[in-house]
């Protein structure tokens, strides 16, 4: 069975051109891509093969959008950290210079006005 397979990889990356990487690639393939079910599906030309192709085309379909999903809904949470960041450091320094301006003055104070 596996020189089967390593057999199909060769006619299938000789007769892809974008599957040229996969060439050299120790692994074998184990999953259709959407366009290989349909390309399957076309090919077959049966009720059957078309029934799965359209089933694994929505397949993909359902998982690019909760991927995409995922990835919205990363990329909001990580907005409001970043500012979390920033503020967290300017409230550093207003406690700071708040502490400076609260300190007694280091040293004799200077006299001001006549002195007679």
């Amino acid at each position: 069975m596996h020189v089967c397979a390593t057999r199909e990889k060769g006619e299938v990356v000789a007769n892809c051109d974008d599957l040229q990487r996969l060439r050299f690639s120790p692994a074998l393939p184990h999953a259709f891509t959407e366009h290989g079910a349909i390309t399957v599906a076309s090919v077959l030309n049966t009720s059957r093969a078309i029934e799965a192709s359209v089933y694994v085309v929505r397949a993909f379909v359902k998982l690019r959008k909760v991927l995409g999903t995922h990835k919205e809904m990363a990329q909001k949470l990580a907005e409001p950290e970043r500012k979390l960041e920033t503020h967290d450091a300017r409230i550093r320094s207003l406690f700071n210079a708040t502490r400076e301006l609260m300190a007694p003055p280091v040293g004799p104070r200077r006299h001001i006005g006549f002195q007679g």
